[in-house]
């Protein structure tokens, strides 16, 4: 069984950095698609990035060049650099496993849930 444990998420000021961390258990992450998402409330939940099991990359356009999804070289966490953050990154973070990635968009595996990180950028 799959599990997922999000956390890095805190209380930030504007132009601050985070890095999220997703540790996951129970596969091995090589070879796997892995995406964080967000949502904030009284939002969609919103793809932020993606990263196939080849390594193709894919952000949303709102965090592109300021966040950075990496895998760390034991292949057992995904991470979410977090770079410039603005108000508009507050959110709701969590990790999810990819079936496929299709031109970036993941197709989400039915994995348990974990607990999530929230991010808030405030001044």
């Amino acid at each position: 069984q799959v599990q997922l444990a999000e956390s890095g998420g805190g209380l930030v000021q504007p132009g601050d950095s985070l890095r999220l961390s997703c540790a996951v258990s129970g596969i091995p992450l090589r070879n796997r698609h892995m995406a964080w998402y967000r949502q904030a409330p009284g939002k969609e939940r919103e793809l932020v990035a993606s990263i196939t099991g080849g390594g193709s990359l894919f952000y949303a356009e709102s965090v592109k060049g300021r966040f950075t999804i990496s895998k760390d070289p034991g292949q057992t966490t995904l991470y979410l650099d977090m770079n410039t953050l603005q108000r508009e990154d507050t959110a709701m973070y969590y990790c999810r496993r990819c079936l496929r990635v299709v031109q970036g968009t993941c197709v989400i595996a039915s994995d348990s849930w974990g607990q999530r990180t929230q991010v808030t950028v405030s001044s």
